[in-house]
């Protein structure tokens, strides 16, 4: 390896060990590491890489959490810059590092890798990312699709956690490990417009679902339907897969059905994918954990880049009927890779 004086000279640093960074190389650690490297010399596919956004979009987030982040400087010491504590929040989401390493990267104190950023981006985003949007936009979307009137597609995912110490057992999921609930409702580009965290994983998704505030304002009336998977209560405006014995017009309705619902499994892989603290276990207390999977829903719709042009994803053909049950099966998993490929390349 080179030494640190011949890759900068006349910084005080020292290599670290091994590291995401090694991919680039030797690991320098500096006091002015973010000023010099990051800010200045980083190009947009390692911003991607190691932040899980463009620089540009980078900044646009650090203003519109400045008025709830900034603190003023003391006799001890200069403030950290909101581009920095922002950094340091976004480095420890999207990745399985410990708080004493992301840390160390930083050069600062293990205190300052809290939740305070995600709190504010909570507070300042979640209801103005999190939203509806163009409602005609979404049910054109989903219609291209082969569903009709249609306003979106919900599920529920586990975050699995550490046990906690006082009735543990009711975070025990399904599957046998420690876990909560987070339930979305997404449109048809992945993008989440009603999300609902906080439940202990043994929790089944139906009775999150009419706990939540977006079951009462459906339950008020609703011109559109929302999908979901056998899990969901049949509702006038809940449409969930036909069960049993099947006849064509039934497994035509369910192919439809599933080919528009899988939008909300790709949103959970691309949510967990982006932000990979969410698939370890997560050590922070349960009144912190729900805001921590809030603030990465919110990263993900402002991070989510699509497609310049829409894809137009043609209707199943009449003539669907006359096909193999294998063929069916082919065709939903070509469909899945096509619609991956099309709305969630980066």
């Amino acid at each position: 390896f080179a030494s640190p004086s011949s890759l900068l000279p006349g910084s005080d640093c020292r290599l670290l060990p091994f590291s995401p960074w090694s991919l680039y190389g030797p690991i320098l650690f500096l006091p002015n590491w973010w000023d010099r490297i990051v800010l200045q010399v980083w190009d947009e596919s390692q911003w991607l890489q190691n932040f899980c956004m463009r620089k540009g979009t980078f900044m646009e987030l650090c203003e519109l959490l400045s008025h709830a982040l900034k603190r003023q400087d003391t006799r001890m010491r200069a403030a950290l810059t909101i581009q920095k504590r922002v950094a340091i929040a976004l480095w420890k989401l999207a990745t399985p590092d410990s708080y004493r390493s992301v840390a160390n990267q930083f050069g600062v104190g293990k205190s300052t890798v809290g939740v305070a950023v995600a709190r504010a981006i909570v507070d300042l985003l979640l209801h103005k990312v999190v939203t509806l949007g163009d409602v005609q936009a979404i049910i054109d979307g989903f219609a291209a699709m082969g569903f009709p009137n249609c306003g979106g597609a919900i599920d529920g995912t586990h975050i699995p956690i550490l046990g906690p110490e006082h009735q543990g057992g009711q975070y025990i999921n399904r599957k046998g490990y420690f876990s909560m609930v987070l339930q979305a409702l997404v449109d048809h580009k992945g993008r989440f417009t009603n999300i609902n965290v906080g439940w202990p994983g043994k929790v089944h998704d139906a009775r999150v679902f009419k706990n939540s505030g977006l079951f009462k304002r459906l339950q008020q009336g609703m011109p559109t339907v929302i999908l979901g998977d056998p899990a969901y209560p049949l509702m006038p405006w809940l449409m969930k897969p036909y069960t049993g014995a099947l006849d064509t017009e039934k497994e035509l309705f369910n192919y439809r059905l599933s080919k528009c619902r899988m939008v909300v499994e790709c949103a959970f892989g691309r949510l967990k994918a982006r932000w990979r603290s969410l698939l370890t276990r997560s050590d922070l207390s349960p009144k912190n954990i729900p805001i921590v999977i809030a603030a990465c829903c919110v990263l993900h719709n402002l991070s989510t880049t699509l497609p310049k042009h829409t894809v137009h994803h043609p209707t199943p053909n009449p003539t669907f009927r006359t096909y193999k049950p294998a063929q069916r099966r082919k065709g939903v998993l070509n469909a899945c890779n096509v619609y991956c490929a099309c709305h969630f390349s980066s």
